[in-house]
């Protein structure tokens, strides 16, 4: 275990990159494992949880080398044939990685068991073995159907056409690589836009997917199977949830003026900027471009005194990983923040939605939960307004032990974890990142 506080800190200024996009890193590695030739990726995130896919990949069959500049090669065994691997894949914390190499074993005739750590193994797959099941794939998994757990990949498989009860960008993806291996079309239909890495993605490897939009707001997304993916470069954008706590940073601690470089900003998954703005934050974003296929820009952002409003639960998908933080930016603003749609949360790393809540009342912070919602009452958009003094724990938890380390940066006492080890898993570098910035650690 690690010890880690934040304490008040100056203005926070200057210009970093965050690391690369975790999301699109899991999908280049696994994505580069199932085609044929070579896949050359640049700025690929390598914190535990992508390292993790990285030795998964290579038990698999597939070459994965990093070389002496930070670039990585993947060489593929081509769809459908990946290899039967000989020992557990360990998993660690990443529920992104597991389930969607769950989804990629499912269309291939091969067994193979996973397992990760307390986290990882509290949270439920059930979600991803039902449609994965009517691919033809087979699972014994623990109670509640958790990890560790054991699948034997279809013999013959099946072309589904799923729709997902609740929207999530993993299990969509999940039936997608499997339908990857299988005749036919693969259909899946989300209620809401979800992050669409995975159909950029697979697209650029050289497969056919197509995304229609539905009156209703729904999407209909169609793969067509067993195609013949090549090799391709990748340029993995920085990652917009690592982006969020300079971000917000910046937005709560007075005269602050930061801009982070290269973020993605795939409108799929962008929507904390949309919500920082709501709040009154003053974002510019600066030469915005287009890198294999997702939008990527320079994102600056400068102290403003923030404001309370509601946060409409449409948006939930597209900052899922970032209401934490963003929970922290409406304890510094003026008024109420309502959060809505938030039951996703529930499912997490931990339950962000109650362990955040618990956090900012030990911090001084007014909070109401729901079921599926939060109020924060803010604490008035001034300087060093939050009381802070709080000892957070983390339960394992890397959003929520930066979420309150940025916390910290503007409240009056410092804000400790007991345990700061987790933020390694997505954001290695962090403190070095943010000490660049100005922010004070202990």
């Amino acid at each position: 275990m690690v010890s880690l506080s934040s304490l008040n800190s100056g203005p926070l200024t200057g210009s970093v990159r965050v690391p690369g996009d975790k999301s699109i890193s899991h999908r280049a590695l696994m994505l580069g494992a199932v085609a044929l030739g070579k896949t050359h990726i640049t700025g690929l995130l390598e914190g535990e949880d992508v390292l993790c896919t990285a030795d998964a990949m290579r038990a698999m069959g597939a070459q994965v080398e990093r070389f002496e500049n930070g670039g990585w090669e993947v060489s593929g065994v081509g769809v459908g044939g990946l290899l039967q691997p000989r020992e557990t894949l360990e998993m660690g914390n990443s529920g992104t990685a597991v389930r969607l190499l769950m989804g990629l074993i499912a269309g291939c005739n091969i067994k193979a068991s996973f397992k990760g750590d307390a986290s990882l193994s509290s949270r439920p797959m059930k979600r991803v073995i039902d449609p994965l099941s009517q691919v033809g794939a087979l699972f014994e998994a623990s109670e509640g159907g958790r990890l560790p757990l054991t699948m034997q990949g279809a013999e013959d498989p099946m072309p589904i056409t799923y729709e997902l009860p609740v929207a999530s960008a993993q299990v969509k993806s999940a039936v997608m690589l499997a339908g990857l291996n299988a005749p036919g079309e693969t259909v899946v239909i989300e209620p809401k836009p979800t992050r669409d890495h995975s159909e950029k993605m697979i697209a650029h490897f050289g497969g056919d997917v197509s995304v229609s939009e539905r009156p209703d707001g729904s999407r209909r997304i169609v793969l067509k199977g067993r195609p013949e993916l090549k090799g391709r470069d990748v340029i993995v954008p920085a990652d917009i949830s690592s982006a969020a706590f300079p971000l917000v940073a910046a937005s709560i601690v007075p005269d602050s003026d930061v801009v982070v470089t290269g973020v993605g900003l795939n409108p799929l998954r962008a929507g904390v900027v949309e919500s920082l703005k709501d709040m009154g934050a003053d974002i510019e974003i600066l030469d915005q471009r287009t890198e294999a296929g997702e939008i990527v820009g320079d994102v600056r952002v400068r102290y403003s005194g923030l404001k309370g409003c509601t946060i409409p639960a449409s948006r939930a998908p597209a900052q899922i990983d970032e209401y934490p933080v963003l929970f922290v930016a409406a304890a510094n603003a003026q008024g109420q923040t309502r959060f809505e749609g938030l039951e996703e949360l529930r499912v997490k790393e931990s339950d962000r939605l109650s362990v955040m809540a618990e956090g900012l009342k030990a911090s001084g912070v007014e909070v109401e939960e729901g079921d599926d919602w939060l109020v924060v009452h803010g604490t008035g958009g001034t300087a060093r307004s939050v009381p802070g003094g709080a000892t957070v724990t983390t339960h394992l938890d890397h959003r929520i032990a930066m979420s309150f380390l940025v916390l910290g940066l503007a409240a009056d006492n410092p804000v400790s974890l007991d345990d700061a080890s987790p933020i390694e898993t997505s954001f290695p570098g962090f403190q070095t990142l943010m000490e660049s910035l100005g922010a004070k650690f202990s």
